[in-house]
């Protein structure tokens, strides 16, 4: 991995982030955090916890920027949670306290079929979507261009869970695979202006979650509900594109590739190797630090033996494979920022 990363001259975290997005040589390895690396150590840090985090823009700027000034990350994530925009569009959350995720409330559907689907009229003035923007602007107001900013707007499969529950989106997807396609067609809309709405407020990069995950969908049903979808939001939104997909993936990795989208963001339950194989350096990887087992309940030499593992395969970005569990220790958090120093300067000074 980046074998002459030493003849590359020095790059700001941003510049190495949106290099390796593009599979360009970089100074080092970035670690990069597609999605929330918060934890409630992070909240009592800066006084910024949730669930103001996730409703007041200066509080969620100052929770994100600990990223970078606190963690040592190269790029900072401020949408900590995947309910903004269900939110914005009618679905009742719950919020929570510091120490627990806000959530959508799935049995309390607000749609059933392509009829019901409106996109309201506020959706970028909503205050949990303006939030995220105002956000971005002050991040990139304090962080200049040093830093790369990853925003992130919700694909329409997640969305389809949020608004018609899990359990009828899935059933509606095997029954009635037109009326699917008609919901998905319907709430792209959302992804993509959000998305572009976040490239004006100042974002370098947008993390697309669109949960067709490994453990309820099989690749074919990526292959025949979202590719062409993911293809489309590579030409709509004009600035790199990092899927999420949790889970085991390896069966959508190459119609994944085929997509333009600039990485894909990766779970641990997937090889670091076999999955480079199958990407063959068409689409950056990022990933894949296990969260519930490592991050949260080992120690840093383990969180290290990972990052380098994925080093070793040749892994572009390096960072948690999602968000990562809010009582994860700091110590753990800032073992991969130094694991990455370490590997690459054990590989100079082999050179």
């Amino acid at each position: 991995m980046n074998a002459n990363a030493s003849t590359v001259a020095p790059m700001t975290p941003r510049q190495r982030v949106l290099a390796a997005l593009k599979r360009e040589p970089v100074d080092r390895t970035p670690v990069c955090n597609p999605t929330s690396v918060a934890t409630v150590e992070l909240m009592d840090l800066v006084d910024a916890h949730f669930p103001n985090a996730n409703r007041d823009p200066r509080k969620m700027a100052l929770l994100a920027a600990t990223g970078h000034t606190e963690l040592g990350f190269d790029s900072v994530m401020p949408v900590f949670t995947i309910i903004q925009e269900s939110s914005a569009l009618g679905c009742k959350i719950q919020w929570e306290e510091k120490d627990n995720w806000p959530t959508v409330k799935m049995s309390e559907p607000i749609w059933s079929k392509p009829e019901d689907i409106r996109i309201p009229s506020d959706l970028l003035t909503h205050p949990d979507t303006k939030c995220v923007l105002d956000a971005i602007r002050l991040l990139r107001r304090e962080l200049g261009d040093d830093v790369a900013i990853i925003g992130k707007t919700m694909g329409p499969w997640s969305l389809g869970y949020h608004t018609m529950g899990v359990e009828k989106f899935l059933l509606m997807s095997l029954d009635d695979p037109d009326q699917t396609k008609k919901c998905l067609d319907l709430m792209k809309q959302v992804t993509v202006d959000f998305g572009r709405a976040q490239i004006d407020a100042g974002a370098d990069a947008l993390t697309l979650p669109d949960h067709a995950t490994g453990d309820l969908v099989s690749g074919d049903y990526y292959d025949r509900y979202l590719k062409e979808m993911h293809i489309e939001f590579v030409d709509e939104i004009p600035i790199p594109l990092i899927l999420h997909i949790c889970g085991r993936t390896v069966d959508r990795m190459d119609y994944i590739a085929q997509t333009g989208m600039a990485a894909f963001h990766f779970d641990s339950k997937n090889d670091p190797g076999e999955s480079m194989g199958i990407c063959s350096h068409r689409i950056s990887l990022i990933g894949n630090v296990n969260n519930p087992e490592t991050l949260y309940s080992k120690g840093p030499e383990d969180v290290e033996a990972e990052v380098r593992k994925n080093l070793d395969a040749g892994v572009q970005l390096v960072g948690p494979e999602c968000a990562i569990p809010l009582q994860t220790s700091i110590e753990n958090l800032k073992a991969i920022p130094r694991a990455v120093r370490d590997w690459h300067r054990e590989h100079v000074s082999n050179n």
